[in-house]
């Protein structure tokens, strides 16, 4: 507080300190409330005011400027069709495999600390959604390179390939409550 009233006292402008409330994020729908992207918050308030889309829930914050007051949205919806961006499988990496399995070991459901190939490489396995879960450390060594056939091993259930936007609203740390009804689970494709 001594900083600000020194810095008034000054001339001195007062820069705001934290986190931007446009660096928030934002869910975009389609007219028929289908998810497309998740985008900063400062792009949903311009395609508001740009009459572009509309604020379907806001969220904690205000943008304010000399004439305007605005709630910063957390949904909004597209006023028009647009064709949905077609993204065939979500980016795979480690966090969104932890995520896609629930943090837990896909043969004996303790805590998952790594990845393990269902089909080891070493044998021609592939590093794609169908054949990498998450493990703890013990299953893991345990398990090798052997193929589940050859081990004492069995997979709690089989490892698909999820929605994309599911996984990278799931990666989010604070995934805000209202996006649940409008985002797809974790599911596989096409299921």
């Amino acid at each position: 507080m001594a900083r600000v009233v020194s810095a008034l006292a000054a001339g001195q402008p007062v820069m705001a300190r934290g986190p931007s409330l446009l660096a928030e994020r934002a869910l975009v729908l389609n007219v028929t409330y289908q998810a497309l992207s998740i985008v900063a918050a400062r792009r949903a308030v311009l395609m508001v005011l740009g009459g572009r889309a509309e604020v379907l829930h806001a969220g904690d914050g205000v943008v304010r400027s000399e004439r305007l007051r605005m709630p910063v949205p957390s949904v909004v919806r597209l006023s028009h069709h647009v064709r949905a961006p077609f993204r065939r499988r979500a980016p795979l990496h480690r966090a969104a495999i932890f995520v896609r399995d629930g943090n837990r070991c896909q043969y004996c459901g303790r805590t998952a600390e790594c990845v393990d190939h269902v089909h080891p490489r070493s044998k021609g396995g592939t590093y794609d959604w169908e054949n990498v879960v998450a493990c703890c450390r013990a299953c893991n060594v345990a398990k090798g390179d052997s193929l589940l056939g050859e081990s004492r091993f069995s997979l709690s259930r089989p490892p698909y390939a999820p929605e994309p936007l599911a996984v990278d609203a799931a990666l989010r740390s604070h995934m805000p409550s209202e996006w649940q009804d409008y985002l797809p689970s974790l599911r596989p494709l096409g299921r």
